[in-house]
């Protein structure tokens, strides 16, 4: 495993991180502990020290589980966690002092930890980037001790641009070949201000596995299943925004393309870490045996020219409209 620096943050990470939304379950299965305790062991063995979670994330109960894991460990890894998707509704006038505060005391207590290392508003509505109080009020929380850095995961390239008007330490974005448009500009803005970037959604939830066909069903409450269309949270989450029969094509064509064989999602990871700018990509995992073919990603050759070119000409071809220009 190699690490990189994240941004103001100084701690070097691993590349291939692991992200926890599907931790010890899958979408709308029950919570397993012993699961969850076994991925993060398989992760932490196999070399992964950052671990990206959210309050909400079952309920705390990743966030818990992380608590548990760490115990003893907490200066050999980096836990970013995510607040704000507990406010119902969801709106940007709920972003106050009194509400963050509050949610940055619960993840303490979740977590276990004195402070936090690190902080993102959990894709806030746009306006919140519009409003400089509430990242006057993480400036105190990070004064007081509370956490130690902080920063945004976004929904759309143009809410990253404008955070990084706030000393912000990282930014998480959705980042993968069926989303390219951030290594358009963005990247090298927050390189200019040494701002980390954590790539999500690095498989389009799956897509870029090259598995699925127009025949594969998901369950009822999987988001997969719901959201297709945006019906629940942003539709740029499931699949990365884009048509289901669509990406099952394009991912066919960069399977043949790239000759990938069964080795499409490994080569999806490999991509994203041919930014130098990516400090991590947090692929998720609810299995040990789920982590060892994530880490695998690192370990691939770098991308040639030729292949880069196929990326792009499959996104060209594809997707970019409308996703390049809704994101």
């Amino acid at each position: 495993m190699d690490y990189r620096v994240l941004g103001k943050t100084g701690f070097k990470i691993s590349e291939v991180s692991l992200g926890t939304w599907q931790l010890g379950s899958k979408w709308g299965d029950p919570f397993d502990e012993k699961d969850a305790q076994n991925t993060l062991a398989a992760a932490y063995d196999a070399g992964v020290n950052f671990f990206d979670t959210a309050d909400i994330y079952q309920d705390g109960q990743s966030e818990r589980a992380l608590a548990k894991f760490i115990k003893g460990k907490q200066d050999k890894v980096f836990v970013s966690t995510k607040i704000g998707r507990k406010l119902d509704p969801h709106v940007a006038s709920g972003y106050t002092a009194e509400n963050l505060t509050k949610f940055v005391e619960e993840c303490l207590t979740n977590l276990d930890v004195d402070a936090l290392d690190n902080v993102l508003l959990h894709c806030p509505p746009t306006p919140v980037y519009y409003t400089p109080e509430v990242f006057f009020t993480l400036d105190q929380l990070k004064k007081a001790g509370k956490i130690k850095n902080y920063g945004v995961s976004v929904e759309r390239v143009e809410e990253a641009m404008k955070a990084l008007d706030y000393d912000i330490s990282a930014v998480e974005i959705i980042y993968n070949m069926f989303r390219l448009r951030p290594a358009d500009n963005f990247f090298k803005m927050a390189k200019e201000h040494n701002v980390g970037i954590i790539a999500r959604v690095p498989l389009a939830s799956g897509l870029l596995s090259g598995k699925y066909t127009m025949a594969t069903t998901f369950g009822k409450e999987d988001h997969r299943t719901f959201n297709r269309h945006g019906e629940s949270f942003d539709q740029g989450e499931t699949f990365s925004g884009v048509d289901y029969a669509t990406g099952v094509k394009a991912a066919d064509e960069l399977k043949d393309r790239l000759g990938a064989g069964n080795q499409l999602a490994q080569m999806a990871l490999r991509y994203i870490l041919m930014a130098d700018a990516v400090s991590t990509v947090i692929p998720g995992a609810s299995k040990p045996e789920q982590i060892t073919r994530n880490v695998a990603a690192a370990e691939l050759p770098a991308f040639t020219a030729d292949q880069m070119a196929i990326v792009r000409d499959v996104y060209d071809k594809y997707i970019k409209n409308p996703v390049q220009y809704r994101w």
